[in-house]
């Protein structure tokens, strides 16, 4: 796993987004100056926080975890250390995490909040002790100093243009099922927000779900549900927001008989990317996870040791709660069986052997994925 790590890192740091601390500034420009006062002093010794929200979906541990704690140590001369919690979906437990990273001192916290309003009052805790934070992958509300994530919109935007192009003329023969994700992540409502504004008036949406805590077992329950309200011969395809819920909603069609419809999905997880290869399943966003992992660890960086992001962050994006925060917003990419080999093998996330067990060798060989 760390060979594959190093190789997207270098894939990464060769990209248009990389990035340099030579040329930070000293002003901590991003929040309070008072709040950051206290860590202005800071060199490489620091100690970040980061909470992350869940465990169902396999970014979290194997991708996002290993690679900001990469980071963070690379930055710091070996100095910096990563403290970690999971939250397991649970936001109550996630504001005790704050709290505890709070007690233990932290210089800077990363936070992919599992519900963006619960953790706003955290966020203020953690602030009013001089602790900048940086929202990463969700955008959470409270007195955020930094974010990081992919254009969320365009996300959506993605997977619905993906699955027109899949339908073609059987757009109007029949009904999709929208399967978004949980109504507690921002991010839901973005990628919602785009798939509309690319199928809406070119499809009949028959039934549409936001899928409670975004899990599979609860998307095949809907799923189950909209074939029987709709019947299953009038589906003609499926939106579903990303490739956990994928693989809950094909074995319901499975299970009533239903094949060769396309399916969305999101993460470019290793079970959806086999189901690609397959057929079972027509698409995945990539997200290039080393690129917002290093954003993120250099922005946890700066911030701890009190310096600018005005060197990173070009963009800037309002909250509910919080205007013009200091922003990166990285690019994806819609990953079909045609370019498997140019996104995820490529940039080291997996190897053609991980994706092309036995079971799915016979249809490797026939995309020529080798």
């Amino acid at each position: 796993m760390n060979t594959r790590m190093r190789r997207a890192a270098v894939a990464i740091a060769a990209g248009a987004m990389a990035v340099s601390l030579a040329a930070c500034g000293s002003a901590a420009e991003s929040g309070d100056k008072k709040d950051s006062g206290d860590s202005a002093a800071k060199g490489d010794d620091i100690k970040v926080g980061l909470l992350l929200p869940e465990n169902q979906t396999a970014r979290y541990e194997k991708f996002d975890k290993p690679l900001i704690e990469k980071k963070v140590k690379e930055l710091t001369n070996n100095k910096g250390e990563v403290v970690y919690a999971n939250a397991k979906q649970d936001a109550s437990l996630q504001n005790q995490q704050v709290d505890t990273m709070i007690t233990n001192k932290v210089d800077v916290l990363i936070v992919d909040a599992v519900d963006s309003k619960a953790i706003a009052g955290s966020v203020k805790k953690a602030k009013d002790q001089g602790i900048p934070v940086v929202a990463y992958d969700r955008l959470a509300e409270g007195p955020i100093d930094a974010y990081t994530s992919f254009d969320n919109v365009t996300v959506g935007k993605t997977q619905g243009e993906a699955l027109l192009e899949a339908l073609g003329d059987k757009a109007k023969d029949g009904q999709i099922v929208m399967m978004n994700g949980s109504a507690t992540d921002p991010n839901a409502a973005m990628f919602k927000e785009g798939a509309h504004s690319v199928l809406d008036g070119k499809v009949k949406v028959g039934r549409e779900y936001d899928t409670k805590e975004w899990k599979p077992e609860n998307a095949n329950s809907n799923m189950e549900g909209a074939i029987s309200a709709i019947g299953k011969d009038k589906i003609v395809g499926v939106y579903s927001a990303n490739d956990g819920m994928a693989g809950g909603i094909i074995t319901a069609l499975k299970a009533a008989g239903i094949d060769d419809i396309p399916v969305t999905g999101q993460d470019a997880e290793l079970a959806g990317v086999q189901r690609i290869v397959t057929g079972e399943q027509y698409m995945s966003v990539y997200k290039p996870y080393p690129q917002e992992a290093d954003v993120a660890a250099e922005m946890a960086v700066l911030l701890a040791q009190g310096k600018s992001l005005d060197s990173i962050a070009k963009d800037k994006v309002d909250s509910p709660t919080t205007k013009a925060v200091p922003s990166v917003l990285v690019p994806v990419v819609s990953l079909t069986k045609e370019n498997i080999n140019d996104t995820v093998i490529k940039d080291g996330i997996y190897t053609v052997q991980e994706i092309c067990t036995g079971k799915y060798k016979a249809a490797c060989d026939k995309i020529g994925l080798k």
